[in-house]
């Protein structure tokens, strides 16, 4: 079971980056009955999803707390907006938290920017798309936002985040920081991301783990993303992944399960 799909990042324009974590192409590779796994993903995204009749929807893609298997199913492409920490309520009328493991039509969101983006946006090339959403998105959302809560919770996810050889600091440490309570923290990451200050961070050593997992030990991988010891490393991701490392890196999954309607794309 494989992601067989082809991304590319485009360039994300200076306006855009207080709302925009990124915008990529995805195009599916192989044919249609090849099966695919989606990944825990603490981001929301926005979604033109395109299928091989050339049918368009454009989706709200709320987190994904755990990893899910499925058969493939036909899908010529899509683009991918990301939404910065801290942006679902300004942009789609809603807190990132109401759309965890969710799909939603854009169209369908309370947001007027999110109901107008769904006509806009439906049509549009992905280089269309970036330069519509460079020319519109700073307008019209101007004094819409809480700026110094958007840079909270930007500020947060970037200290809970994991890196190699730079592990992510405590819940405790980093309210101390930004001078709030632990209970601010995570009403704010609530809120912005959907998840608490753990939860993120733990959907974050995982992806850690699935990046660098062909070219590090155990041991010192488990060491590397925060984890206590490689037992520890070895529970959160199986609980995340559904099955422990070695399993999901030697191909023995989960079986596959249908999409179902309204599944993330």
């Amino acid at each position: 079971m494989t992601n067989s799909r082809a991304e590319q990042a485009l360039s994300l324009p200076a306006a855009l980056r207080p709302w925009l974590a990124g915008i990529s192409t995805v195009a599916a590779l192989g044919p249609p009955a090849e099966a695919f796994v989606h990944l825990p993903d603490a981001g929301t995204k926005v979604v033109v999803r395109v299928g091989v009749t050339g049918h368009r929807d454009v989706l709200a893609v709320g987190p994904r707390v755990r990893a899910s298997y499925h058969g493939g199913k036909a899908l010529a492409s899509c683009v991918e907006m990301r939404l910065a920490p801290g942006t679902a309520r300004p942009l789609l009328g809603v807190p990132a938290a109401e759309l965890v493991g969710k799909v939603v039509p854009l169209g369908e969101l309370p947001g007027t920017t999110a109901r107008r983006l769904d006509r806009e946006l439906r049509w549009l090339t992905p280089e269309e798309t970036v330069a519509h959403l460079a020319e519109v998105l700073p307008e019209r959302l101007t004094g819409t936002a809480d700026a110094a809560r958007s840079r909270l919770v930007r500020a947060g996810v970037e200290a809970m985040s994991v890196r190699l050889g730079r592990l992510p600091v405590q819940v405790g440490e980093v309210a101390r920081e930004l001078a709030v309570s632990e209970r601010q923290l995570r009403n704010l990451f609530t809120e912005g991301v959907g998840l608490s200050p753990k939860h993120y961070a733990r959907i974050d050593r995982v992806h850690a783990v699935l990046t660098h997992a062909p070219t590090a030990p155990w041991a010192e991988l488990a060491t590397a993303t925060g984890y206590y010891d490689q037992s520890h490393m070895t529970s959160d991701f199986r609980a995340m992944m559904g099955v422990p490392p070695r399993s999901y890196f030697t191909g023995r999954l989960p079986a596959a399960t249908p999409c179902q309607a309204g599944a993330r794309p």
